[in-house]
């Protein structure tokens, strides 16, 4: 089990791709993705934890941007 979750941080990292994108990849569910490398990761490796958290951040502060591109490609198109 750690295996796998040090496994997943690491791709995550690799990839900078978001929780859904990866948990997709990985074919896991969003929900213990999340799960792993929120509450698990931290006990197992704090430095994996503390990248991983850095990645999650920005992903946060570039939610609204990316939102806001998905409605504008939406209302362009008419649909």
């Amino acid at each position: 089990m750690r295996r796998n979750i040090i496994d997943e941080a690491m791709f995550v990292i690799e990839t900078k791709k978001t929780i859904r994108e990866a948990a997709k990849d990985l074919d896991i569910s969003k929900s213990q993705l999340h799960r792993d490398l929120n509450e698990k990761l931290k006990d197992i490796d704090s430095n994996l934890y503390l990248e991983i958290k850095t990645i999650f951040l920005e992903h946060n502060k570039n939610k609204h941007i990316n939102g806001g591109q998905a409605t504008k490609l939406k209302y362009a198109k008419g649909d």
